[in-house]
């Protein structure tokens, strides 16, 4: 039998926590008191909004985003749950190939998806930056999904098909009610690297109607110079939807990384 932890206790884990934490804390911190430097945080923030196309700039990132949490979502439970419960021929094959993705960086895709991209005409479209990211980030998707749908149950699936279900009503019934640890990984995940990615919409959306959040830093550089308050301050708006996403799926995220990298 374990004892209940002490208040004393409690209060020494907190502050060995909070010791453990401040090293990953104080770069959010810093970023944050030099946004309030140079002309003032009132006038640096509102740069931002200004002097740049900030809010168009945030609808292109959030269609970028859904669009790829999407792509990705419906692709790893589909993947997940056939390499995970369904028996074929091959399984372990592909489920092979597919991790060897995690070995090809992005960067030796650019080349090949520049010259895809100009042949289908879809400069200036979301296509172009939603498809690609959702391949590079689905290798990693699907084998958390994988590792952690294998943990469900035979017995249930079992059950379901006695009671006529297919395995597809057996997914959506059965697995995914059961898997929204992993499936909180997956959307917050995905969303992150999507939001964040710099490299592929300035490459493949180069009309200012098109651009992502991403390079409204840019507009406070120049040849001879930075403003570095002001992308500073850009950059504290630009984190604020991952960190709303990432405190609504808290719970959900912790579990299912674990699961999904244990099982």
């Amino acid at each position: 039998m374990f004892s209940r932890p002490t208040w004393r206790s409690r209060v020494v884990y907190q502050v060995l926590a909070t010791i453990l934490i401040l090293p990953f804390a104080l770069p959010l911190l810093w970023i944050v008191v030099i946004s309030f430097e140079g002309a003032g945080a009132a006038a640096n923030y509102n740069a931002v909004f200004t002097q740049t196309p900030f809010a168009r700039f945030l609808v292109n990132s959030l269609l970028i985003s859904i669009g790829t949490v999407a792509l990705v979502f419906v692709c790893t439970m589909l993947a997940g749950y056939a390499l995970g419960k369904l028996q074929f021929k091959g399984r372990e094959l592909i489920f092979t190939g597919i991790l060897a993705g995690l070995m090809l960086p992005g960067i030796a895709l650019i080349v090949p998806l520049f010259t895809m991209v100009r042949r289908l005409g879809l400069f200036n479209n979301y296509l172009a930056v939603i498809v690609p990211l959702a391949a590079v980030l689905l290798p990693m998707t699907i084998l958390l999904a994988r590792n952690f749908m294998k943990g469900i149950p035979d017995e249930l699936l079992d059950a379901a098909q006695i009671d006529g279900a297919t395995s597809f009503g057996a997914l959506t019934r059965i697995v995914i009610p059961l898997s929204r640890p992993i499936i909180a990984v997956v959307i917050v995940w995905t969303f992150l690297n999507s939001w964040n990615e710099f490299l592929l919409p300035l490459l493949f959306l180069q009309d200012t109607s098109f651009q992502a959040v991403t390079q409204v830093p840019t507009y406070f550089t120049s040849t001879y110079g930075s403003d570095v308050p002001k992308i500073f301050a850009a950059l504290v708006l630009m984190c604020l939807p991952i960190v709303i996403a990432y405190l609504a799926f808290q719970k959900f995220f912790e579990r299912g990384l674990t699961a999904g990298a244990l099982k």
